[in-house]
């Protein structure tokens, strides 16, 4: 039997009964972050060795205390994206929302060197690329760390340089020491991958800070980036919700909010205030709908007023305006707006003094209506014994609360209670992944927002640039868009190899990597491919082994299509031992996942019914020679059906036709044995022609 096309039987089957649904969807998004803590987790009051430890520098000292200080973040300060992601792309994709009032000639040289890269991949301009390339050396040479930073990911991903892992790390860590965040992250990510915990969390726990310094009080909700596939085809219901204002039903509902429809004023606002669905986010707008909405009765408004003026976002910051629309807003029972009170109370900002005990009034009232905010804020009240007595494990549950409700600060506390061991044990790995789940959310992850924009007008060479650049930073749904558009758009891509355009090669291997990476992170559709890439040696030397080790992976997520393959994989020992009657049994398992693989798996026990009743005859040397037999007919089955080694279909089919005559053959012959005796036999025609094995 062919070799390579372990899939293509189960393929085939999908084009044969167009009714049949596809065997197996993948399950292109990472798994939910759950958080759960068990009691191993928790430090034995009796424990001496629970102090924090003095790991980093002898001792940090803003681990976790009980100073009555309110939360680690100062969010008086409101600082701009640019200044929490400095040497941000921003001035090319929004060069309105920023001003900067002088530019050194780094700046200027940086600048032009990163708009012609951008130009370069929208345009295919190879010769534009070399001259951007250039500049951004130059600046960097001379000690620019943003373009230190850059120059490091044209050397991580190979564009106009050999790629070279040492060289980027190198220049990510002079630009991380001058400031560069962007390097921060891809430096944290490094050695997050290679298990050098001590390190990441570290880096993590700092970019995790500045990404919450830049949330809004409770209600900012956590926009995560697109898949823009489905693992195999394009995402288009998740693109279509993401078009912006050129969406269908915002323009919908602008039109509704233009006519005096203050729910659609409400909606609106929801939009421009959060970002939503594509939509640019803009506080003055959001500000101005919110007011309409108001004044046509929207109760729902007034809390997201008082949260603005508190926050200064798109107006000067008033905290007695903010406390009287939260106010209103409470008293149209919109009790998740009395958080935003505890907090005012908690700080002292628009009342004559600070007042804990109304504060945590106000944040249980708020925890009670299942408010995320509320629990949080609970949380640190106890953490800290701010009006209250110190209680670590009383907070742990809040934080933990508020962390599976989606708060990222929750997660926040909780990291650094697990990087300190204060209330639980010690466990850098966990606080690692749960700093890079915050910083994650920091300014940083516009680049997603510009990527999407760009894949959405067609712009399929910028949208992979960005996606790249994401994907060194770690973000998995990044790595697996990348290396989706290698595979989808090929040279369109405008993938820039070591010396021009990307070769096959170079695609080949640059995605490869990229599934990889996702693969590790969890998606089980990119172990999927990667499984794939080895047994059919793309952008890698083939290597049963390492398939059947990504299959495994794959599987451990109940993924169908790897339990179908590694199933076909015992039953050739290719990777796996030779054993049947494991085949079987992953091939069954395939189909209780997944029904829509009955023809597929039906075909596959059919093979094995050959193999194992007439094992070492020329039947199943002609069945694995079979495809050998008909080149002609593989490439047009090829050509006209799906991708490589479709003959392993024709294979299949000769197998049921095989067994159907064997059968029939031996029911000829029992009937005319039997017809000696004058024992009338029952006719099984109609049996499925597959005995256990």
């Amino acid at each position: 039997m062919n070799r390579k096309t372990h899939n293509s039987a189960y393929k085939f089957s999908i084009i044969i009964f167009t009714i049949t649904l596809l065997f197996i969807t993948a399950n292109a998004a990472s798994p939910p972050f759950l958080l759960v803590i068990s009691k191993d987790d928790l430090v034995d009051a009796g424990d001496k060795s629970s102090s924090p430890p003095s790991f980093i520098d002898g001792g940090d000292k803003s681990s976790p205390s009980s100073t009555a200080e309110w939360d680690e973040f100062d969010d008086s300060d409101n600082k701009s994206e640019d200044e929490l992601d400095p040497g941000s792309w921003r001035q090319i994709f929004e060069p309105d929302s920023i001003s900067i009032p002088s530019k050194s000639d780094n700046d200027i040289l940086y600048y032009s060197g990163l708009k012609k890269m951008v130009k370069a991949v929208s345009n295919g301009d190879y010769r534009l690329m070399e001259e951007a390339t250039a500049e951004i050396e130059a600046s960097a040479v001379k000690g620019y760390p943003h373009a230190q930073s850059t120059l490091g990911f044209l050397y991580g991903t190979g564009q106009l340089r050999e790629r070279n892992g040492a060289k980027a790390f190198l220049y990510h860590q002079f630009a991380s020491q001058a400031g560069n965040m962007q390097s921060k992250m891809a430096l944290a990510y490094t050695y997050y991958r290679r298990q050098m915990h001590k390190e990441a969390v570290k880096l993590y726990a700092e970019l995790a800070e500045a990404a919450v310094s830049s949330f809004l009080i409770s209600k900012d909700p956590v926009i995560e980036p697109v898949r823009i596939h489905t693992g195999a085809e394009e995402n288009k219901e998740a693109l279509r919700k993401s078009r912006g204002e050129d969406d269908e039903d915002f323009q919908i509902s602008e039109y509704q909010a233009q006519k005096g429809s203050a729910g659609a004023m409400y909606k609106i606002g929801i939009y421009y205030y959060f970002g939503l669905r594509g939509v640019r986010r803009d506080h003055v707008k959001a500000l101005s709908w919110f007011l309409k909405a108001v004044e046509k009765g929207e109760p729902r408004s007034m809390e997201l007023l008082g949260e603005i003026y508190a926050r200064g976002a798109g107006v000067e910051r008033n905290y007695t305006k903010a406390l009287e629309w939260l106010a209103l807003a409470s008293k149209q029972q919109h009790l998740s707006a009395y958080n935003g009170m505890g907090y005012l109370y908690v700080k002292g900002f628009g009342v004559e003094e600070k007042n804990y005990t109304k504060a945590k009034e106000y944040f249980e009232k708020a925890a009670d209506n299942d408010e995320a905010g509320g629990h949080y804020n609970l949380g640190v009240l106890y953490l800290k014994g701010i009006g209250v007595e110190e209680n670590v494990n009383l907070a742990m549950k809040y934080f933990i609360t508020a962390a599976n409700a989606g708060q990222p600060k929750a997660y926040y506390q909780l990291a650094r209670m697990f990087q300190y061991g204060k209330g639980l044990k010690q466990n850098l790995p966990m606080a690692t992944a749960l700093y890079k789940l915050v910083a994650e959310r920091g300014p940083w992850s516009s680049l997603s927002r510009w990527a999407l924009e760009s894949y959405m007008k067609g712009d399929i060479g910028k949208a992979f640039l960005l996606y790249s650049r994401l994907a060194e930073l770690g973000y998995e749904i990044a790595q697996s868009n990348a290396a989706w558009i290698l595979d989808k758009y090929g040279e369109r891509s405008m993938c820039m190899g070591e010396s021009g355009f990307c070769t096959d090669s170079e695609r080949h291997q640059r995605a490869h990597s990229l599934w990889w990476q996702a693969s590790e992170q969890g998606n089980e559709h990119a172990a999927l491919l990667i499984g794939d890439a080895y047994y059919y040696g793309r952008g890698t030397e083939r290597d049963y082994d390492r398939a059947a080790e990504a299959y495994l992976h794959a599987k451990s997520q109940s993924n169908a299509q790897a339990i179908f393959n590694l199933g076909y994989m015992h039953e050739h020992g290719q990777g796996r031992p030779l054993d049947l009657h494991l085949a079987k049994r992953y091939y069954d398992q395939a189909l209780e996942i997944d029904p829509a693989a009955k023809l597929p798996v039906t075909l596959a026990l059919m093979s094995l019914y050959v193999r194992k009743n007439y094992a070492n005859t020329i039947l199943v040397d002609m069945i694995d020679a079979l495809p050998g037999l008909f080149p002609k007919v593989e490439v047009s089955v090829d050509k006209v059906i799906m991708d490589e080694g479709n003959a392993t279909i024709l294979t299949l089919f000769v197998c049921l036709l095989t067994v159907l005559y064997l059968r029939e053959r031996q029911r000829r012959h029992a009937v005319a044995a039997a017809g000696d005796l004058a024992i009338p036999q029952p006719n099984n025609d109609n049996d499925l022609p597959v005995a256990p094995i």
